[in-house]
């Protein structure tokens, strides 16, 4: 990253938070909940967008042979069909819309705790020190990704992120995502930074013009495709 780079842009799986404490906390405390969750609200009008997307879905899911659960419209079968999914974990928008609002009722209720690596608070302040904007593009919901950061074990990080995006925005291995990514944050393409451990992110956000690090935080690497690789945000400026 050049020293005059604009803005740095996050994945948050695998780069600044545990692979471990998505799949093992944040995955099962939604699956477990799940049910309870859209017996308790019913009436809301986001979850029953998020449920009518749901059974859109499972339609898809049914007309490609991929063998779903049974899906009527009851809180108990739409709750199937969302662990189901939890379990393949499908970057569906109404899932993550889902399982954002389950987390913060357990973000709230002291049950979670968002995790971070050591290295990310001191790059996140040392970035907005030098006037970097910093933002975030995950899968998981704008609402989960202010979550764990909000909530971390390093404290509320929220204070370093100036924008957030998800899924709406479009495919994290699609170039256009990153241009748009770059214009709502007012910024040249070229003058951004994207780390991911996922190298066809990677190839997208460098299809549109950004700079990229490899972030590698277990021993297994992929095969980097020119990609920078790093090991912990201290090596980058």
């Amino acid at each position: 990253m050049s020293a005059g780079a604009g803005f740095v842009l996050l994945d948050i799986e695998g780069t600044t938070t545990p692979v471990d404490f998505v799949y093992r906390v944040l995955f099962p405390h939604a699956r477990e909940r799940v049910l309870e969750f859209l017996e308790a609200h019913a009436g809301d009008h986001q979850v029953a967008r998020d449920v009518s997307a749901l059974r859109d879905e499972h339609a898809r899911d049914v007309a490609a042979g991929n063998a779903p659960p049974a899906c009527d419209g009851t809180v108990e079968t739409v709750a199937a069909y969302a662990r189901w999914l939890i379990d393949q974990d499908r970057k569906l928008t109404p899932l993550k819309s889902l399982q954002g609002r389950i987390w913060a009722e357990g973000y709230a209720a002291g049950q979670l705790r968002g995790q971070v690596y050591d290295d990310v608070p001191k790059a996140l302040a040392r970035w907005t020190a030098s006037g970097r904007r910093v933002a975030i593009f995950s899968s998981g919901s704008v609402l989960a990704q202010k979550l764990i950061f909000g909530h971390s074990d390093h404290g509320d990080l929220t204070r370093f992120l100036s924008a957030y995006f998800d899924t709406t925005t479009g495919a994290k291995r699609d170039a256009g995502s990153y241009h748009r990514i770059a214009e709502a944050v007012g910024e040249p393409a070229a003058g951004g930074l994207f780390v991911s451990d996922v190298v066809a992110e990677l190839d997208a956000a460098r299809g549109a013009g950004l700079a990229t690090a490899l972030a590698v935080r277990s021993p297994q690497q992929p095969e980097p495709n020119g990609h920078r690789v790093i090991a912990s945000f201290d090596e980058l400026p």
